[in-house]
């Protein structure tokens, strides 16, 4: 099982390698160094997560159509051709918005979409997988080697594009992104060998459903923790993930970092990550998991304080501390609220439910890069003063994550299962459904 446990990491990890350069190193050329608007940017950033909604038929779908005896394989080999393809397309966004401003638009728009769909069709995929072979007692360890790997993969990933990308030309970027993409294509792909059991689909195709968009709200609204988990995760990953399109060109307008810098910020944050990931397993077992989710929580609030504090005082020591404290409560928290998130899933129902979490994921991605980019914009022309927008969505960011701590108290795991087990509640879902 821990070899099929690297595999899963390793795909993992490949995805996230691939998003790494198109939320850090591009946001700041394009926002930065090209002067283009943050609005429009995230515009661009946030299309892939319009289509989130595709994570539950993608899942359902699955659940009961395997493709050559296979049911997760061939979405997740199609999502990582796809992620590595979108990464290499938006460099040509650089040239292209040089020569003509409609064309780049275009350009972004294109390798943004590419990548979001591979997003899609792989995530939902090798989250089921990874819970279908782990097994309830298995999960969390599957889960923590899955982020540790992740977060070693985004800090080699950061760190190749800041030796390689040192200017903000298409050429340098062109370079590093392609090396990224064809890295991250090639770790995934060697890492699909051998990993999924063939599925016995004659045995299983009559007892199997699929799920509709209208089944995951029904199945959300008909559990009342289910409905929480949902709004709390979304009100947690868009103030955390609302940060990416910001934090480097913040760092580069206040600071005056260079392009290498700015990329290195994902590193040392998720450094800090990673020492939190073995802290969240310390204590996995010995501290509830509600407990060690708001502990990440708390960290990740005090984090964005601290940033908007550099910013006022004009403290490079200060940001880096913000960086490093974020990139802590984040780790604490992905840890223990994935583990709440498989908790809350019902094992019948994986690839519906599975795709539900993931449809907040990518609402919640959508929702705070364009909270993040409108209200920045506004707040500059408005004020006058380019940081005052930078601060104001930080601190906003750490408002909703106040918000998501307080609704963390109202999360009861056993009260969830007690209401999906009813024997009346697939039914309820179909009749809600329709």
């Amino acid at each position: 099982m821990f070899r099929k446990r690297l595999q899963l990491a390793f795909i993992h990890t490949a995805v996230a390698m691939t998003l790494v350069p198109l939320t850090g190193t591009l946001n700041r050329v394009m926002i930065f160094d090209f002067g283009l608007s943050k609005t429009i940017f995230t515009l661009i950033a946030i299309f892939p997560y319009l289509f989130s909604p595709i994570q539950v038929a993608i899942g359902s779908y699955a659940d009961s159509h395997p493709i050559l005896g296979y049911r997760r394989t061939p979405h997740i080999l199609l999502g990582l051709l796809l992620c590595a393809a979108g990464l290499g397309i938006s460099s040509f966004m650089v040239s292209a918005i040089h020569t003509n401003y409609a064309s780049g638009i275009l350009v972004g728009l294109v390798a943004f979409f590419l990548w979001g769909m591979g997003y899609h069709f792989s995530a939902v995929s090798y989250f089921s997988l990874a819970s279908e072979l782990s097994g309830e007692k298995g999960r969390g360890t599957t889960i923590a080697i899955m982020f540790f790997m992740m977060v070693l993969g985004i800090i080699t990933a950061s760190q190749t594009v800041s030796h390689m990308a040192t200017e903000p030309t298409f050429e340098a970027l062109s370079r590093a992104f392609w090396i990224v993409s064809i890295s991250a294509l090639t770790l995934g792909l060697l890492s699909l060998i051998k990993l999924e059991p063939r599925f016995n689909a004659a045995s299983s195709n009559s007892s199997a459903k699929t799920h509709t968009i209208q089944e995951m709200y029904a199945a959300i609204t008909a559990n009342p923790v289910a409905r929480v988990f949902f709004i709390y995760l979304l009100l947690l990953l868009a103030a955390i993930l609302g940060q990416d399109v910001l934090l480097e060109p913040f760092g580069a307008q206040a600071f005056g970092m260079t392009i290498s810098e700015t990329s290195r910020i994902v590193s040392y944050s998720q450094l800090l990550t990673l020492i939190a990931f073995f802290v969240a397993g310390f204590m996995e077992g010995r501290v509830e998991k509600k407990k060690i989710a708001q502990m990440g929580n708390i960290c990740a609030i005090l984090g964005f304080l601290l940033i908007i504090v550099s910013g006022i005082a004009q403290s490079l020591g200060i940001f880096y501390a913000g960086i490093m404290l974020l990139g802590f409560g984040t780790g604490i928290a992905t840890v223990a609220n994935l583990s709440l998130m498989y908790n809350l899933t019902v094992r019948e129902e994986v690839g519906l439910y599975i795709g539900a979490w993931g449809f907040s994921n990518g609402l919640s991605r959508l929702t705070g890069l364009l909270m993040a980019g409108i209200v920045a914009d506004l707040a500059t022309q408005l004020t006058g003063d380019l940081l005052s927008g930078y601060l104001l969505v930080f601190g906003l960011e750490a408002l909703m994550l106040l918000l998501a701590a307080i609704m963390l108290h109202r999360i009861d795991v056993s009260a969830f299962q007690k209401k999906a087990h009813e024997p009346s509640f697939t039914d309820k879902v179909a009749l809600t459904a329709e």
